[in-house]
């Protein structure tokens, strides 16, 4: 088994060293109610009893969820030093490993269920991180995905990409503060829709769908969600055709188990099992 590998200097290496500096020194983020929407169709059933591997665990929050569907035994893989603080986040659970290692490059024994949530769009080269994902499941297994997509995102692109850009060269702390005055006026919009969204007209505005999801939510959460996105190196905005065409490419799929679902307007979740032998 491959793990505890040594820092490289490969841009998903700067990447996961920047979230390691929004995920330390922090508790699960996520709520039950989150972790089983992004896990959806998916639920206990599917990981009862069963061997699971999360490629890019980060501090351990959906695994901290993902104990009370009871398997029998958890891997958590993730590039940066969140490490430390998921072995913190899940010490109580004797089921889950967390080990440090590239989720690209990982093999090790074979797993009923692999997840990757929120990763693959931020790697160098996201098909290399999906095809680890199929490598590490078990004939029979099955394997889920949670991607930003291109549909439903321009507005992000258009605001998040330039500041992006800018915060690659400014002190983590710094980036702090943008995100602060980034995200404060979209708070106030999710806000809005959410107050008003009986009006039909507003479904149409940019992120109506995932404003509504966010809205729940405080300002502290806000702030998490933007300092993510401002401190990663780099983030890829996937086509549904992209993935359907990266699914299609595996002799290992079955392929009449294959669905790419549409998650908040604005990105996808996406999955199958794998080929008995």
């Amino acid at each position: 088994m491959k793990s505890d590998s040594p820092l490289h200097t490969s841009l998903d290496q700067i990447t996961a060293d920047g979230f390691a500096l929004s995920w330390n020194n922090k508790p699960p983020v996520y709520s039950m109610e989150q972790f089983t929407d992004w896990l959806e169709p998916l639920g206990g059933e599917d990981f009862e009893n069963k061997s699971v591997l999360e490629l890019g665990c980060g501090n351990g929050s959906l695994l901290f969820h993902l104990n009370n569907w009871a398997p029998s035994h958890v891997i958590g893989v993730d590039l940066g030093d969140g490490v430390i603080q998921a072995r913190k986040n899940l010490s109580a659970f004797p089921t889950i490993q967390i080990l440090q290692g590239d989720l690209v490059t990982f093999t090790s024994k074979r797993f009923d269920a692999v997840l990757c949530i929120g990763v693959l769009h931020h790697l160098e080269n996201p098909k290399h991180g999906l095809d680890s994902v199929v490598r590490n499941t078990t004939p029979g297994g099955r394997f889920h995905c949670w991607v930003y997509g291109y549909e439903g995102n321009q507005l992000v692109r258009l605001i998040v990409e330039p500041l992006r850009k800018v915060c690659r060269y400014v002190p983590w702390r710094v980036t702090d503060y943008i995100a602060v005055a980034a995200v404060a006026p979209y708070w106030m919009y999710a806000k809005l829709l959410a107050k008003f969204n009986r009006l039909t007209w507003l479904r149409k505005l940019p992120l109506y769908q995932y404003s509504i999801w966010i809205s729940k939510e405080n300002f502290a959460y806000f702030r998490h969600i933007a300092f993510d996105a401002l401190i990663a190196y780099r983030t890829t905005y996937i086509r549904r055709s992209t993935i359907e065409a990266w699914l299609a490419s595996y002799e290992t799929i079955e392929k009449d188990t294959i669905y790419v679902i549409q998650r908040n307007g604005n990105s996808w979740k996406f999955g199958a099992k794998t080929k008995l032998i």
